[in-house]
């Protein structure tokens, strides 16, 4: 018998596929039965002039959504939603690559625009009690082929922008090969680019000096996951402020490493190893750009904006 009280949210990332089960206490908060990421990575090609999806990543991205489906099984959630983002937004055969998971699992996967997206992981963060006396913020999330950038103004969104300017994405633009250590021009090549993809967009940092700047994605959980992992700690139990020294220090140690050793580093995940200095040096440039001196993280994001739209109706 389905839960009328639950939903389940299944997002296809570029870099990740995500599900969350949710519910809304007697509160009326939205909290989760259930949490689960896997690095499926079906973006490879993403950054050329036409992209397409690979048979290889479809074939993981199918095997993902089939086992994040049968994690909601217990749960009889009243309604299960399926999401794609910007690698299948951007592929020539997204159509197709829908058509198989809908023909594989009898779901329909809805295609979010990058301003849905944006707006959505906006309402996911007003879910974070924890940021509840924040009125002016910027959210920025980063997945594996789009940034998403949110100015807020008395907890309104004023501003949202998608960009193209996923670490997946300019990986492979500006990595001529991810099993070596980075190259020193890493930072100040992918810094160039955000300034110039940023003037194009019209985003402005517009807000008040010193505004806080919300980071929500993998890049900044994984973060702190590797420093809770240093102190022996728990991501729970981790600070949620994560400083640009710190970003700079991560990047300085981790990108000197081949990705052979990347990939033991305790806290972060193998197949995240390659991607991540460019990761890395993407929020650093995205904090120069904005004179941000530290992100908070959230892990409240586009799945939680999903759940509470979903509940909603």
């Amino acid at each position: 018998m389905a839960n009328s009280s639950s939903v389940a949210v299944i997002d296809i990332g570029s870099n990740s596929i995500k599900v969350l089960v949710a519910a809304r206490d007697d509160s009326g908060r939205l909290s989760a039965l259930k949490l689960r990421t896997i690095d499926a990575r079906i973006s490879a090609g993403i950054s050329d002039a036409a992209p397409r999806l690979s048979e290889a990543g479809m074939a993981r991205g199918l095997d993902a959504v089939r086992a994040l489906l049968a994690d909601t099984a217990e749960f009889s959630p009243a309604r299960i939603v399926l999401v794609a983002t910007s690698a299948v937004r951007d592929a020539a055969n997204g159509p197709e690559f829908r058509e198989r998971v809908h023909a594989a699992t009898g779901h329909s996967v809805r295609l979010l625009s990058g301003e849905e997206e944006a707006n959505l992981i906006g309402r996911g963060l007003t879910c974070d009690s924890a940021l509840a006396g924040l009125r002016d913020f910027y959210v920025f999330d980063l997945g594996g082929g789009s940034l998403e950038c949110l100015a807020f103004r008395d907890r309104r969104i004023v501003q949202a922008a998608s960009l193209q300017l996923g670490c997946v994405r300019l990986m492979e633009k500006f990595v001529a090969d991810p099993q070596q250590p980075a190259a020193p021009s890493l930072v100040t090549d992918i810094a160039r680019h955000v300034r110039e993809v940023f003037a194009r967009s019209g985003f402005t940092f517009s807000l008040s000096p010193g505004a806080t700047a919300i980071g929500t994605g993998g890049t900044l959980t994984t973060v702190r996951t590797i420093l809770a992992a240093k102190s022996r700690r728990t991501l729970d139990e981790s600070d949620p402020v994560i400083t640009v020294a710190q970003l700079a220090e991560m990047l300085a140690w981790l990108g000197a490493l081949p990705l052979q050793e990347r990939k033991q580093i305790a806290g972060l995940p193998p197949a995240r190893a390659d991607v991540f200095p460019t990761a890395l040096a993407t929020m650093l440039a995205v904090a120069g750009l904005g004179r941000v001196s530290a992100f908070r993280n959230s892990l409240y994001n586009l799945r939680w904006g999903l759940a509470a739209e979903a509940l909603d109706q």
